[in-house]
């Protein structure tokens, strides 16, 4: 039976396919993982190597601080979730039908990957300036995806939100703190979650009168 931080690799694996050489994939792993166990300030240069199977000299051929790896887990992890709202809401259907498709699968996404995410989220303070500017540009854009869908959706009468930028905010926050408490053991499934997110943000947005 795997182990909960084999259960976390695995998870982060998936956000890390294509990074080349192995060596820095496998890094990037052991940071995630320890990044979602111990926290970044608490997690050492020598901790990552040695959950990646490597010396801490091995390290710095890849990446010159911990601070960088945390960009790139940061860079990585956040591309992933844009292009996944992006997908979603671009897809056809009603302004409805759209916002319910992006949350549920934004949702998934946070779920799924879950460690990733956990680190990608909440771990933001800790980047440098110039690594924090380049990530909260990614964040913006993903606000943008989901305000897009929803100015869209009042101005054509199918949603009610006095406030788009508020509930747009509201709508992420509920996506993004899956991450912080969804455990695999748990009796919902990522797309089970998902579902249920996407319907309470409908019910947030309907006008009034079909609200009753």
């Amino acid at each position: 039976m795997a182990s909960e931080a084999e259960r976390r690799v695995a998870t982060a694996d998936e956000s890390f396919e294509g990074v080349s050489p192995d060596a820095a994939r496998r890094l990037l792993l052991g940071a995630v993982d320890a990044f979602a166990e111990r926290g970044f300030h608490a997690t050492t240069t020598r901790d990552i190597a040695s959950r990646a199977g490597m010396s801490p000299a091995a390290l710095y051929i890849h990446y010159k601080t911990k601070e960088e790896l945390l960009f790139q887990i940061s860079r990585v992890g956040h591309e992933r979730s844009v292009a996944v709202l992006a997908e979603a809401a671009d897809g056809d259907g009603s302004d409805a039908e759209r916002l319910a498709r992006a949350v549920r699968l934004f949702v998934r996404w946070h779920a799924e990957h879950h460690t990733t995410a956990r680190v990608v989220q909440y771990e933001l303070a800790a980047l440098g300036a110039e690594h924090y500017e380049e990530i909260v540009g990614l964040r913006r854009r993903s606000e943008e995806i989901l305000r897009g869908v929803l100015e869209s959706g009042h101005a054509a009468g199918e949603f009610e939100v006095a406030d788009v930028r508020g509930t747009t905010l509201a709508v992420m926050s509920l996506c993004i703190d899956v991450a912080r408490w969804y455990s695999p053991h748990g009796r919902r499934s990522p797309d089970e979650i998902g579902t249920l997110y996407a319907d309470l943000v409908l019910r947030m947005v309907a006008p009034r009168a079909a609200a009753g």
